[in-house]
């Protein structure tokens, strides 16, 4: 696993693409942090990063089905697959080695935004006026939806031996779990709408962004990365 880990890793960042998509999505966060009025910080006027965990999860949708969208389509694309099988590791080692990478990538990813909360910090009367419970409750909901997309492009690489199917599928995968949920919450009435909004992950984001880290929005996050790396099992056994 450790080896698979690293060939991971390393076939990522082998690529001038791997290092565009991370560019990529740091440049995107930081136009929307600190340069586009409608949403930046010195604008706003307030020792606030709202708008860095408002908008991240939309970049998140694209960003992290571009990551995984390789792991396995690229893999049965390239014949390597049955090699990999032969291995002396099993389907689900192969399955949470990949994902691991995946996991360590969307982590790299995410890590330099901790830059701006130091910014944020200094810029503040008096310096240190920022609610730190909140920015970090928001960043760790950061990392818990990073690890569900993650699962989720896994799995959609796993449909298919093509990257840009897999990567679309992923992103309509992702898209559905984070916003369709509350769109189809907010057409029905009563406590039905209640239960399926709990089914979203922007609802247990919000929850985790208030700076109490409640341990059934971590729970259910844990519980929607199980569910999508066991689908991930099923499907390549069955294939």
């Amino acid at each position: 696993m450790k080896s698979l880990f690293f060939k991971e890793i390393n076939a990522f960042f082998g690529s001038l693409l791997g290092y565009l998509v991370l560019a990529l999505f740091l440049i995107a966060i930081g136009l929307i942090v600190w340069v586009f009025p409608e949403s930046s910080v010195l604008e706003y006027g307030y020792a606030d990063l709202e708008a860095l965990f408002t908008y991240t999860p939309y970049v998140f949708t694209f960003l992290v089905p571009a990551i995984a969208m390789r792991s396995i389509a690229d893999e049965r694309k390239t014949g390597t697959w049955e090699l990999l099988r032969t291995s002396p590791l099993s389907l689900l080692q192969i399955v949470f080695a990949k994902y691991f990478a995946l996991l360590f990538l969307v982590v790299l990813a995410v890590l330099p935004t901790l830059l701006y909360f130091f910014s944020i910090v200094q810029l503040g009367d008096p310096v240190g006026n920022l609610d730190q419970a909140g920015f970090f409750g928001s960043w760790i909901g950061l990392l818990m939806i990073g690890a569900v997309f993650a699962a989720v492009g896994l799995f959609a690489s796993a449909l298919t031996s093509q990257q840009v199917l897999a990567f679309v599928l992923g992103v309509f995968l992702c898209f559905v779990l984070y916003f369709g949920f509350s769109a189809l919450a907010d057409l029905q009435v009563g406590d039905f709408a209640y239960w399926v909004e709990e089914l979203s992950l922007s609802f247990h984001y919000i929850n985790l962004s208030r700076g109490v880290v409640d341990s059934s929005d971590v729970f259910f996050m844990l519980g929607m990365v199980w569910l999508f790396l066991g689908l991930s099992v099923l499907t390549l056994k069955n294939k």
